[in-house]
């Protein structure tokens, strides 16, 4: 959009008006269009609907065709085809648009290099011959392309084969007093503008700061030296006076203009405009000093362009100040709650004082304002308050200073990952580094893995039990040996770095490195030319596919949920079969849409509808049966004792509040070897209930993986298919970090629980690198387009926030999965728990009748640990989440400042601020991620509560 608005109103496009390609706007500046249409000029357009929005109305005759659909390549060529030669014939028009889009298409969906790009070109070819064929003495052909494209075929950034774009004038009647040069000259965009207008005889549009190509009014080939340097002049005159009128109106209503650079240039207009008068009243003496005269206008017609480019780029360094405080403030708040989440008084003591300082602050700068009848700035104001709340901290660090007390009670994060956290904030403020992030951050990862392995070893987790002689990290009394041995630990850690490696393979190149060649595995298989080959990779995406799925229900029956008759496992063991079905199918249409018979075209293009759509019903039912009931136990109840098993006897009263209530559960779980579902009913026989519950101990982890499973499904459809390959491998990535990351974190009984440091900064790590092995960079032309599509070939109509999620959900995905399933840090070391049986503990005196009877065995109580101290559960979980956010926050902190930092930066617009906004999706992503994987445990818990509390009522009956 921004390009058409620069092709036609002369101006330059802003860095946001980039977001106007998902909704375009009407141009309410003046233009071209209007021009043509206020001088009653016939304007008959064809082809990209995009112009429909930009000027509604304003053409006599219009044929629009559907544009924002890449992968189709003829549509809108064939439509224009109809319709250009049999309305050239009828000679109702003045100026005829064409907007073709099938070159455009066909490098976003084969690249450049493509053979079905060489037919494109050979059909632009022909329709150019044909124009001129067509041509009549008084009428101009314009050939232009509004932008270029990649190696990969792609465009929205600054690079030279982005921004440059072919330029194509020609008329029977001659325009150039000579031939050409060899070496084409090189113009800015904007100067077609007021060239066109004087051609037409129209006005130039208003706001126009493009400089007239003088070379098109020479004259043609009779033209004397003079006459023709004397219409250059006209034309530039022309031109310098509507800049000159554009600079002194836009002057007076901002102050945004250089005032020293404004002085000097209305100093050179005058003088060149006094020097044309001149020549006018003196035609004899013009042949002098004509060259004079236009070396005058175009050096004011060029700096002119190069202020407004220069000034529309400037910074308020006081807002940008005031927002890095309020992103510093933010973090270093989410720091310490994340310490505090695990006091008694969290959250209203302490921080109280914060937000009263905050508020104090606040209301003190608003007063001060007030008093000197300044304008209020909501950014500064927010910033004044985050300040003030943080005085309190700078006070308390000073007292601690002062008593030489260490500053680790207000800054809690180990060393070694302080140290790997302060290098990766350290890479935002290189270009070169952020550039090379997609290879920085495997190599950190993988640093992160062996420092994990190291301390494991260093802190005696992974030695042999009878050389433990150091209680565990985190607990005060002895405890049990470890569980894992070395051997293990190093088998978890070869294992990463190999996912890790393996998922480099899949990596798209920047375009600032143009020595990297991309992986072909990240376009779609409809691309690939080889059938055989084409076969083949299919095979492997749907093998890939197959064993995700079978991943994860191996997994659920590993730990016994999978049997479970609730609802969600139900969908397990049917749904997920579906979604997998009509995934692999999608993909067969898609790879094979160009080669399908015309006689099965329509039923192709209706499956290719249907089955994405299906798919993400499928997804959304699965989901919504999660909510509905997430625990997936399988109980067994009986009116006797078995002989092997513990009865639970009828309670002898109910609890007598919420906490008795908390604390009985773990109790009762004691004797219980899974959780059961529904009503228990009262059984016809007189003995005691019994009640035998399977697959409690990982209840909260079988929701979190399910969810997990059932989001991967549906942004998998949205990537390329060889992407689940990457899916996969992230799958078990994840799965290894998690053991390794459990074998050091000590399962305690009563609480507190926390997840270390290390563990949260490896799971933010491996976001980042996800996102980078799906292909994705931050900067918009590696945007996936194509996503936008997937189930609505044929575009969207009017809708625009569809399409802008499709493509932040293909973007974003890996940020949205991590932040789900970040609460799989807290729960898998109690799911890593012995799976063994343990023999359960007699009490004291009762030596005897163990004797007795048979030994009784128990269970281990995995995740039912967490709910033995309720209160701990869920600040750990609190905990977990503002470490994440912190995390992230510092990520968006650092990119903030590097952009305002380095906003004169050669790279500023190109890196560093594609950078901090990426980033901030990420981080709003993330969050919303976060907050839904914390909503489902909480449910769960709820669930669980749900359940044990009609256990009791069952029992009182």
């Amino acid at each position: 959009m921004q390009r058409l608005k620069a092709l036609t109103t002369g101006s330059l496009p802003t860095f946001i008006d980039a977001g106007s390609n998902f909704a375009s706007h009407a141009i309410v500046e003046d233009n071209l269009i209007k021009q043509l249409t206020s001088a009653g000029r016939r304007v008959v357009f064809m082809g990209d609907d995009t112009w429909k929005d930009l000027f509604p109305g304003a053409f006599s005759k219009a044929f629009f065709f559907p544009s924002f659909n890449v992968r189709d390549l003829d549509t809108v060529d064939n439509g224009i085809l109809e319709h250009l030669y049999p309305t050239m014939d009828s000679g109702e028009w003045d100026v005829l648009i064409a907007h073709f889009l099938g070159v455009d298409h066909c490098g976003h969906k084969h690249g450049p290099h493509h053979p079905e790009m060489a037919k494109k070109l050979s059909q632009m070819d022909q329709v150019i011959q044909g124009l001129v064929e067509h041509l009549e003495n008084d009428t101009l052909l314009v050939v232009a392309g509004d932008h270029g494209m990649t190696m990969n075929g792609d465009h929205g950034g600054d690079s030279e084969l982005e921004v440059s774009a072919a330029l194509f004038l020609y008329s029977p009647t001659a325009l150039f007093p000579s031939t050409p040069p060899e070496e084409p000259e090189v113009i800015p965009q904007v100067s077609l503008v007021p060239t066109l207008a004087l051609l037409l005889g129209l006005p130039i549009p208003f706001g126009n700061i493009g400089e007239v190509m003088a070379e098109v009014f020479s004259g043609g080939e009779d033209s004397q030296p003079l006459s023709s340097a004397l219409a250059q002049a006209s034309a530039l005159h022309l031109n310098a006076q509507q800049v000159s009128r554009f600079l002194h109106t836009y002057s007076a209503a901002t102050e945004n203009l250089q005032a020293k650079k404004l002085h000097q240039l209305q100093k050179l207009f005058s003088k060149a405009s006094a020097d044309y008068q001149w020549l006018l009243q003196r035609p004899k003496g013009a042949e002098a000093t004509l060259p004079t005269v236009i070396a005058e206008l175009q050096q004011f017609l060029r700096g002119a362009r190069a202020m407004c480019i220069e000034s529309w780029a400037r910074f308020s360094l006081v807002r940008m100040a005031g927002g890095a405080a309020l992103l510093a403030v933010a973090c270093f708040i989410c720091l310490m709650a994340s310490q505090w989440a695990i006091s008694p008084g969290f959250p209203f003591c302490p921080l109280l004082i914060p937000v009263a300082w905050g508020l104090v602050g606040a209301t003190v700068y608003a007063v001060l304002l007030g008093t000197i009848e300044l304008k209020l700035d909501l950014v500064l104001l927010g910033a004044v308050a985050a300040v003030s709340s943080f005085l309190p901290f700078l006070w308390k660090a000073w007292a601690g200073w002062e008593s030489k007390r260490p500053l680790a009670t207000l800054f809690p994060i180990p060393g070694p990952v302080l140290l790997f956290l302060l290098i990766r904030l350290a890479v935002f403020f290189s270009d070169s580094f952020v550039v090379a992030e997609a290879r920085a951050t495997p190599f950190l990862l993988g640093s992160f893995v062996l420092l994990l392995v190291v301390q494991l070893h260093w802190e005696g987790q992974l030695l042999p039990p009878k050389l433990l002689t150091m209680p565990r990290f985190g607990t005060s009394a002895t405890t049990n040996s470890p569980r894992h041995n070395g051997a293990y630990a190093l088998r978890l850690g070869v294992g990463l770095l190999l996912c890790t490696r393996l998922a480099g393979l899949f990596h798209r190149c920047p375009e600032e490195t143009p020595v990297c060649n991309s992986s072909p595995w990240l376009s779609p298989l409809a691309s690939m030319v080889g059938g055989r080959a084409k076969n083949l990779w299919y095979g492997a995406c749907v093998a890939a596919l197959v064993a995700l799925l079978a991943a994860v229900r191996l997994w659920l029956r590993r730990y016994g949920n999978l049997k479970s008759p609730e609802p969600p496992m139900l969908f397990v063991r049917w749904g997920l079969p579906l979604m997998a079905l009509g995934t692999a199918a999608y993909w067969a249409l898609a790879s094979g849409a160009d080669e399908v018979p015309p006689r099965l075209q329509a039923l192709v293009s209706g499956a290719s509808v249907v089955l994405p759509r299906a798919v993400v019903g499928l997804a959304a039912s699965g989901l919504v049966l999660l909510l509905w009931k997430p625990v997936t136990v399988l109980v067994k109840a009986g009116a006797g004792a078995p002989r092997t098993r513990t009865v639970l006897t009828p309670f002898s009263g109910p609890p007598t509040s919420q906490a008795d209530l908390d604390y009985v559960v773990p109790q009762i779980y004691r004797h219980m070897q899974e959780e059961f579902r529904g009503r228990l009913e009262r059984t016809r026989s007189q003995g005691p209930l019994t009640v035998a519950a399977y697959q409690l101990g990982s209840v909260y982890s079988a929701a979190v993986v399910t969810a997990l499973t059932l989001l991967a499904f549906p942004l998998l459809l949205l990537h390329a298919e060889r992407i689940s390959l990457v899916f996969l491998l992230l799958f078990v990535q994840s799965f290894l970090l998690l053991h390794l990351l459990a074998a050091g974190i000590p399962v305690t009984t009563s609480g507190p629980f926390t997840v270390p440091w290390q563990a949260v900064s490896a799971w933010a790590l491996m976001a980042t690198q996800t996102f980078y092995s799906t292909g994705h960079q931050p900067v918009f032309p590696a945007i996936h387009w194509h996503a936008a599509f997937v189930g609505f070939p044929e575009g969207h109509g009017s809708c625009t926030w569809l399409p802008a999620l499709l493509v932040g959900a293909n973007t974003f995905a890996s940020h949205l999965l991590f932040a789900v399933g970040c609460p799989l840090l807290l729960l898998w070391p109690f799911l890593c728990e012995s799976q063994g049986l343990r023999k359960r503990q007699q009490p004291p005196g009762n030596e005897a009748e163990a004797r007795v009877r048979p030994e009784e065995e128990e269970e281990p109580l995995m995740e039912m640990r967490l709910r033995d101290a309720p209160h701990h559960f869920y600040a750990a979980l609190l905990q977990l989440g503002l470490k994440y956010l912190f995390i992230l926050g510092v990520q968006i902190l650092a990119c903030a400042l590097a952009a305002s930092i380095l906003r004169r930066h050669l790279m500023v617009w190109k890196v560093f601020a594609p950078k901090f906004i990426f980033e901030a999706v990420g981080f709003i992503v993330s969050s919303v991620g976060l907050l839904l994987g914390i909503a489902l445990v909480m449910r769960v818990d709820g669930a669980v509560s749900s359940w044990f509390r009609q256990l009791f009522l069952a029992q009182q009956r």
